[in-house]
This record gives structure tokens, C-alpha cells and sequence, in this order.
């Protein structure tokens, strides 16, 4: 019987030494891991570049936030305010459609669904984030038109005031996103001549289409 607890100490020992350690330095390097992920953008001129901001009614405060902060760096890079749309919804799991319906109208070059998602007591938390940010990219995909995601999913709101105010308004970023993805969309299917180079970005200098005097309406937000 002392052979076989021995046995059993030795095999007990062996397969510890295989299970992840998740002590605190686990936890500080993911932080650290977090922290250092800034974007940088570069020069960009989005003078005509149309974006389409549909923000959500829910956590109404922190969401104005990001929304202002997604207009300054737009206008940052040139975006004229008559090419800034903003529509508002409910909730941040009615976003994707309402993306969808500005997406299909043809009448902007990039959409940024913006929210605030905070956790509580139930699962619903997590039944909404990936609900949404499946279903906004799912609309950027089928529709050819960039979606950006700027819906905040924190745990307490003391992780939405850090990161909807200040000089860490992810809403700015989310602002310059579109302007960048727009831009890239429209060379990338020849919707206009871009007012920057990106043959970095693997696509050439596309050719103003001319459609005719005629104007041609379409339906949509604007």
C-alpha cells in the first residue's frame, strides 16, 4: 500500500508540472500585453469621405462621449460636417441592422456603430458583445462597406469613464479607423481618386468614374 501512495505522490507531482501557472505575473503581462496596443494613424484627407455614425440611446452619457470624440478626429482629417451622419438606436443589439440599412443605401463610405456594453449579474453581458460584434462584421463583409466597431464592453464603469473621456476617448480612434477604411474601400473598388497615395497598401491609383451630368438619387439617410 506505501509503493502504491508513493506511486500515486510521484504521478500526482508529474502532471502539476503541466498546468499553467495563472498567478498574478499572468495576469500583470496580459495587462502589460493590453496597454502597449495603441494605434497609430498617419496623415489622412477625408475631405471626400462620408461617414455614418449610429450610436445607441442606452448609456447615453458615455456613448455622447465617444460619438464627440469620433467627430473631432474626423474633423482632424478633413471630413466636412455635411458628410457626418448621426442616427441613434436603442441598444447596442439593434446596431448591426441599423448598419446594415445605412451600409445598403449606398449613401456613406464607411459606418461606425458606437455603444457602451456593461457587465452585470446575468450572462446577458456576454450574449450581447458577441451577438453585436459578430453581427458587425458580418455587415461589413456582405456589404463591401467598413464597419467600425466602437462599442466599449467593460466591466464596471469606471473602465467606461477611462476610456470615453480625455485624452483616452477611444472614440477618436474609432473616428480616424473610419476615415482610413473609407479611404481604402474606395480605392481598393475604384469609387474615387484618392487624395493620398496608398500603393503601400497594395492598391493602385483608381480612375474617377464619371457617371454623366446626371444626378442619379438614392435611397437612404442623407
Amino acid at each position: 500500500r506505501t509503493t502504491t501512495f508513493v506511486l500515486l505522490g510521484l504521478l500526482a507531482a508529474v502532471a502539476g508540472a503541466f498546468v499553467p501557472s495563472a498567478g498574478p505575473s499572468f495576469g500583470k503581462s496580459l495587462l502589460r500585453m493590453g496597454a502597449d496596443g495603441e494605434v497609430s494613424f498617419g496623415d489622412l484627407n477625408g475631405e471626400d469621405v462620408r461617414v455614418g455614425i449610429i450610436r445607441t440611446r442606452w448609456n447615453d452619457e458615455h456613448v455622447s462621449n465617444l460619438v464627440s470624440g469620433a467627430k473631432k478626429a474626423m474633423k482632424e482629417c478633413n471630413v466636412k460636417d455635411d458628410n457626418i451622419f448621426v442616427t441613434e438606436v436603442p441598444g447596442a443589439f439593434e446596431l448591426p441592422l441599423a448598419a446594415r440599412f445605412l451600409a445598403l443605401s449606398g449613401t456613406v463610405d464607411a459606418v461606425i456603430c458606437c455603444g457602451v456594453l456593461i457587465k452585470g449579474d446575468t450572462l446577458h453581458f456576454e450574449y450581447i458583445c458577441d451577438a453585436v460584434s459578430s453581427g458587425i462584421m458580418s455587415v461589413g463583409l456582405q456589404t463591401s462597406t467598413p464597419c467600425i466597431f466602437g462599442v466599449l464592453t467593460c466591466l464596471d464603469e469606471q473602465q467606461v469613464t477611462k476610456r470615453s473621456s480625455g485624452d483616452n476617448n477611444h472614440g477618436e480612434d474609432w473616428g480616424k479607423t473610419a476615415v482610413e477604411m473609407a479611404l481604402l474601400r474606395n480605392e481598393a473598388m475604384g469609387a474615387k481618386a484618392p487624395k493620398t497615395k496608398m500603393d503601400s497598401l497594395g492598391f493602385g491609383t483608381a480612375e474617377k468614374v464619371d457617371a454623366g451630368k446626371k444626378e442619379v438619387s438614392k435611397p437612404g439617410f442623407f
